[in-house]
Formats: C-alpha cells, sequence, structure tokens
C-alpha cells in the first residue's frame, strides 16, 4: 500500500512517500502553494495510486496545538474537498525541519529550501510507520498520563495540607508544640498516592498500547481489503491481460471499451492506424483500488512504458538501426517470445540480419499470434501444415519483413537487445528439445541443428 506524507507549510508543502511493506520513507520533492498545489496533490495520488495522506501536525513544546496546527487541520479538510475518499492520518512532529537541515547538512553542501521540507516530510512518514509498526505510545497518550500523575499529586498535596492544618489547630487548643509524628504521617501520605499514580499511569500505557494495537490492526486491514495487485508479465498478449482483467472481477464490456479507448502519450502517436495496445503495457505488478476503471489501470502500465522508453532513449537508437519506435517494439515482441533467458541479444541478431538480406523472418511465434487473432480455438486451422499458410500480415512465414504489430509485452531485455543486438552473423536459430539454443549459418546447418536436437519441440502444435 503506497502513502504519502505532508509536510504542510505555507509556502511550500514537502512530499515523501512509502509503502506500507518496506516501511520506508522516500523524499519526494515539494509543492509550491501558489493556488495549483490541489491539482498536483491529485496527480500524485493518481501517479502513486494511493488516497492515503499522512500530515504532520505540529505542537508546542508543551505538547499543546498551536495556530500552525489549525492551518493543518484545515489544509486536511480542504483535501477530502477535493479528494473526498481520502485517507488522512495526523504525525506529531517536533523539530522535524531542523532535524531535516541537519540530515542535508551531513549528505550535502548546497540545498534548497524546498529540499528540507521533503526531507522534513520524509521524517514525519517514517515516524508514523515506525509508530504504525510498534504500537509505541502518542503524544496525547503521554500527556493523559501527565495529566494524572499531576492530578494524584495536587490530591496529595491537598489531603498533606489538610493534616497541616489540623495539627496546627491541635497545637493551638492544646498550647502544646506540634509533634513530628503527624509529618511523618504526611509524609507517608504522599508518598502512597505517587505510587498509586504510578500503578494508574501503568495501566493507563497498558490500555493505550492495546487500543493502539487495535487501531493499527485496524487500519491494516482496511488498508488490505481497498486494494488489489495486478500483474502483467512480459511475453503476455493483450488477450492475456484481459482475460486477468475480467477474473479480477471486470466485465468484458468495461474491459474492452478500455483498450480500444485513445490514450494521450506521445510514443504512442506513431503507429499505424488500426494499431492496438499490444506491446505496450509493460511488464511489471501494481496495487490499485478496488472498482478503479480499467482505463486507470491501462494507463498505469502505459506510463511504465513511457518512462522506459525515454531513460533508455530507445527512439533513437532504434532509428540508429534504421527502425522506428513502433517497429522496434515490434520486433522486441517477437524477440521477446522467442528467447531464453540471456539470448535475447543474439536472437534479435539473427531477425535484424535476416530483415536487411530481405529474408523472412520465418518466426513461428508470429503465426501463432495471427491463429489467436482469428482462429482461438484452433477450429479452421487444425493442424501445423495448414496454420503456417494462415493469410495473416503477422504471419512472416508466409510474408517478408515485420509482422504488422507488437505480438506480446516485451521485456526491458528485449528492449535492449533490438537497441543493441549481438555482434554475430548467424541466419538461423532454434531451441532444442533441452532448453538450449543452437545458431547457424545455412540452411543445411539448421535442419541438421533440428534433427540432432528439436525432436519434439519442433513438432508441437502451433
Amino acid at each position: 500500500m503506497k502513502i504519502i506524507g505532508l509536510d504542510v507549510g505555507t509556502k511550500r508543502i514537502g512530499v515523501a512517500r512509502a509503502d506500507s511493506t518496506t516501511r520506508i520513507a522516500v523524499p519526494s520533492g515539494f509543492i509550491t502553494v501558489d493556488g495549483t498545489e490541489w491539482d498536483e496533490i491529485s496527480r500524485l495520488a493518481k501517479l502513486y495510486s494511493t488516497n492515503w495522506f499522512v500530515l504532520g501536525l505540529p505542537r508546542s513544546n508543551e505538547g499543546n496545538e498551536t495556530q500552525q496546527s489549525q492551518y493543518v487541520r484545515s489544509f486536511a479538510k480542504e483535501l477530502l474537498k477535493r479528494i473526498p475518499d481520502a485517507k488522512i492520518r495526523f504525525q506529531d512532529e517536533s523539530l522535524t525541519s531542523v532535524v531535516a537541515e541537519d540530515r542535508l547538512k551531513a549528505r550535502k553542501k548546497t540545498y534548497e529550501k524546498g529540499e528540507i521540507d521533503s526531507e522534513a516530510a520524509a521524517i514525519i512518514l517514517q515516524d508514523f510507520l515506525e509508530t504504525f509498526n510498534k504500537n509505541d505510545v502518542k503524544v496525547e497518550e503521554v500527556k493523559e498520563e501527565t495529566n494524572i500523575i499531576k492530578n494524584n499529586i495536587d490530591t496529595v498535596k491537598e489531603v498533606a495540607r489538610k493534616e497541616s492544618d489540623k495539627v496546627k489547630m491541635s497545637a493551638k487548643k492544646t498550647k502544646h508544640k506540634i509533634k513530628k509524628w503527624p509529618i511523618f504521617l504526611v509524609l507517608l501520605v504522599i508518598v502512597a498516592g505517587c505510587v498509586g499514580g504510578f500503578f494508574v499511569v501503568q495501566k493507563i500505557r497498558e490500555r493505550n498500547a492495546e487500543e493502539r494495537r487495535k487501531e493499527y490492526a485496524r487500519i491494516e486491514a482496511e488498508m488490505k481489503a481497498e486494494v488489489f495487485d495486478f500483474t502483467v508479465k512480459p511475453g503476455e498478449t493483450i488477450f492475456d491481460i484481459k482475460k486477468h482483467l475480467v477474473e479480477a472481477g471486470y466485465s468484458i464490456e468495461e474491459v474492452n471499451k478500455a483498450f480500444d479507448a485513445e490514450y494521450d502519450f506521445a510514443f504512442l502517436k506513431g503507429r499505424p492506424a488500426g494499431a492496438t495496445l499490444e506491446g505496450y503495457l509493460y511488464g511489471e505488478t501494481y496495487e490499485f483500488y478496488k472498482g478503479v476503471p480499467v482505463e486507470d489501470i491501462v494507463t498505469k502500465y502505459l506510463e511504465k512504458m513511457g518512462e522506459v522508453i525515454a531513460e533508455n532513449n530507445l527512439e533513437a537508437r532504434y532509428a540508429a538501426h534504421g527502425l522506428s519506435l513502433f517497429e522496434g517494439i515490434t520486433l522486441a515482441s517477437v524477440v521477446q517470445k522467442e528467447s531464453p533467458a540471456g539470448e535475447h541479444a543474439t536472437v534479435a541478431q539473427v531477425f535484424m540480419t535476416r530483415l536487411a538480406y530481405g529474408i523472412p523472418m520465418g518466426s513461428d511465434v508470429t503465426v501463432t499470434y495471427a491463429l489467436n487473432v482469428v482462429d482461438p480455438d484452433r477450429t479452421t486451422y487444425k493442424d501445423n501444415q495448414a496454420a503456417l499458410k494462415i493469410d495473416s500480415c503477422y504471419n512472416t512465414r508466409l510474408h517478408g519483413g515485420l509482422p504488422c504489430g507488437p505480438i506480446s509485452n516485451p521485456s526491458l531485455a528485449s528492449l535492449l537487445a533490438v537497441a543493441d543486438p549481438a555482434d554475430s552473423s548467424y541466419l538461423y536459430f532454434l531451441t532444442g528439445d533441452d532448453g538450449l539454443m543452437y545458431y547457424s549459418y545455412t540452411e543445411a546447418e539448421h535442419n541438421q541443428n533440428a534433427y540432432l536436437h528439436c525432436q519434439n519441440l519442433c513438432n508441437i502444435s502451433l
């Protein structure tokens, strides 16, 4: 479960984020308070797929709320208006900015004020996570205990005063000096009162700790009940992803609508007309709130794909090989389906060399994808001989060049393999029955490898 921590100020808002599983708070920049802060907070909530917030609540040295505390509480009310389903928790903060600045000084020579705010937010969030984990007694509980002790001492003082007054009145009546034993009695009463106060405090600690444990258990159960994990694996197709979404509780109508929708990402604009989202939902696991629209789920995986493309400069690297981004991803999707671990770069080299020489790619996995599009139950194409003749733009056995689009979601290894193929010149490969790859330069060598190493796997139905 993702959580956002906020150090709320009148000029800047420090931001931190954490996962309730790892329980490590990370500074995540700051937001300027200029009227756009609410949009930015909403954007972050959507980015991290969360509606949980921890806000630092300032207090005076005496433990009382201040004018800034009221400002934070007003901020929380406004946050609830902007994000109605927001779950907000307050975490007592004390000198967090001072500690944050000390930390930054220890790490770097120069820093901005906003970095202090972000570091302070991380401290606040980390304190919450540790409290959440250890069931520590909070400031409010300590205040309650202090008040109990104070009340007990005040009571003892009152008893002592009354006893002293009685002794003085007795001395006046008898005209004798005050004896020492009543004073001893008073001291005994004071000690007894303090001991009694100690046991009362212990009981309060035990009661508060138990209540806190129950509260944290309730919060954790609530957090888990509101989310679900969804995984897109490298090598999966749109058919697989749609099936998993239906299994997660969505209707097929909702799912199809989401996959047919338009998404505003720059890397999608270079696709040919009619292209689907196949190949563009990057393999990853994310948490989502139950009932979140399918479009939001799809968007999350598209966002990740965009990050991977940008971080690895894939568009420019593919262009260096004469491929558009769409063509590079298409080739990477074939490499993904054909390559065991560690072989992606060499398999990419084989296909790129064949394409350069005008030789059909001849990939069986593209034929399988063509069949899944038009005949998923194999009612028409019942054997491999018929399947290899399927007239589909995905069939690279029948048609030259790349298939007309991606056939799976490529992993990072496959995407990078097309950007940087192996320095070899093979024209053929196959996966043997032993799971090993066998490469060759000529068709005769390839047929020999098939005879020696691929009696079973090469005859599996497409």
